[in-house]
């Protein structure tokens, strides 16, 4: 079978981004951290399905999308609940999928689309459009060449994968894949964990980078990007676009609070655990907090102690043995 090779131009601005990241990725404590702190990497797993799924239209809050996880009734759209329970299982996959197997990639759309869609894990067999209003914007490739030209792409990835850089390569993927649009629904879904997924396994500190989180900052931009690459007929300006994203991520998360509060970095994992939870009630009491974090009790009442002496947070009570005393975050 002769591979097709998609259309592209490297750029010095691809070339420049590809450098950034490199030096980024060697200097940042934050990729250090991550593999110290489960708690930072649950953050930011749950930060990449909310973005990936508020993409599509899914409405549950970041906080809503956590109890999801965690099990906790939530009121909301059945479909919207199942897309998170799907989307949390599907990402846990990543470091057990092959990123160049399309067999995998099935899977994992099987995964994504669980008990949503009537096809999950199998290329459509009709045809798709995308319309602005009634408005037909773009018509995908017929369904009956689908499954030649997703062997094509994940061909080409395997003759290629080691010859060119990841970043580039995945973002190629990205557009192609949402090009074809082989899936009835969750393409936007699949190509964004795909591409993850393929990064990850090159550097373990992709794994939990939430892409899809400046992405959804920059919905707009993903979309125009995506359409003028289609009126281009190749992917030179999603690739520039997508190794952008990746960059500001990394910037992103390198400066975030919990990475300048260098004081944040020595708590246990108990300790960040017990913080979360009251940064993200406002105010709670430690009968709630061993509810929510599912901690023992005296193990919750010892980090309160530790935590209000080290006045990282403050009681809204001065009596020592208050039975109602809550907790708030000292800004």
């Amino acid at each position: 079978m002769k591979i097709e090779y998609p259309p592209y131009i490297i750029t010095d601005k691809m070339l420049n981004y590809v450098s950034n990241i490199m030096k980024k990725i060697g200097e940042a404590n934050y990729f250090e951290n991550l593999n110290r702190y489960p708690e930072l990497r649950r953050k930011s797993r749950i930060r990449s399905i909310h973005s990936s799924l508020a993409i599509e239209n899914n409405q549950l809050s970041l906080f809503q999308v956590e109890d999801v996880i965690d099990g906790k009734p939530v009121v909301g759209e059945q479909k919207d609940i199942q897309e998170v329970k799907n989307a949390y299982e599907a990402y846990e996959q990543i470091d057990k999928v092959n990123p160049y197997s399309v067999e995998d990639l099935k899977k994992i759309h099987g995964i994504l689309t669980f008990l949503v869609e009537k096809d999950a894990g199998k290329f459509r067999n009709h045809g798709e459009c995308v319309k602005d209003g009634d408005i037909e914007i773009f018509m995908a490739p017929p369904h009956k060449l689908v499954p030649n030209l997703m062997d094509n792409l994940f061909n080409w990835m395997n003759t290629v994968k080691d010859t060119i850089n990841p970043l580039i390569l995945s973002s190629i993927f990205h557009y192609e894949f949402v090009f074809i649009h082989p899936f009835s629904d969750g393409n936007g879904r699949t190509a964004r964990l795909w591409q993850t997924a393929i990064l990850s396994h090159w550097e373990k500190a992709f794994t939990y980078l939430p892409i899809e989180s400046m992405i959804k900052k920059n919905q707009e931009g993903y979309y125009t990007a995506i359409q003028n690459c289609n009126n281009a007929g190749e992917s030179t300006e999603f690739i520039e676009f997508m190794l952008k994203m990746i960059d500001n991520t990394i910037d992103e998360m390198n400066n975030s609070k919990e990475m300048k509060d260098k004081s944040m970095l020595l708590l246990s994992e108990n300790e960040i655990k017990v913080i979360e939870c009251i940064k993200k009630n406002v105010i709670i009491g430690a009968k709630d907090i061993i509810k929510q974090t599912d901690l023992s009790d005296s193990t919750v009442r010892r980090i309160l102690r530790k935590l209000l002496q080290d006045k990282k947070i403050e009681s809204t009570d001065n009596n020592e043995k208050s039975p109602n005393k809550k907790y708030k975050l000292i800004e």
